[in-house]
């Protein structure tokens, strides 16, 4: 039986690895990632703030807490999307970042949408 959600908000991630603004002598590795938030739900929906988990390869973890996204606080009805791209420096070639959004929807009622781990990675190099 198919239930439609009155909160539902679906998130795709894509990273890229960003050669030009890195420094690997430097431990310092600069990755773009662009995330694509739709309202699958039945009621609007704004973001109001976002929460990550950077974690590179030696354990080391930033936790980044703050209002909207890229200064935004964007509002989704039903069906609609919303993409924005944003960046991260990490201090290996390899990580990973997780975290979650709060929203609020139309109603007053607060939720949190949240977003699976993706890597944060080096493209490998064939020899």
């Amino acid at each position: 039986m198919s239930e439609n959600k009155k909160q539902s908000i679906s998130i795709e991630t894509d990273a890229s690895y960003i050669p030009s603004s890195s420094e690997p002598e430097a431990a310092r590795y600069v990755f773009a990632y662009t995330i694509s938030i739709e309202n699958t739900g039945s009621v609007g929906a704004t973001l109001l703030s976002r929460h990550w988990l950077i974690t590179d390869s030696n354990g080391k973890v930033q936790e980044v807490i703050g209002e909207g996204v890229i200064g935004e606080q964007p509002h989704l009805e039903p069906g609609e999307k919303y993409q924005y791209t944003s960046g991260t420096i990490i201090e290996t070639s390899i990580g990973a970042m997780q975290g979650s959004y709060e929203m609020q929807d139309d109603d007053g009622e607060k939720f949190n949408a949240d977003i699976e781990s993706f890597s944060l990675s080096i493209p490998r190099t064939l020899h």
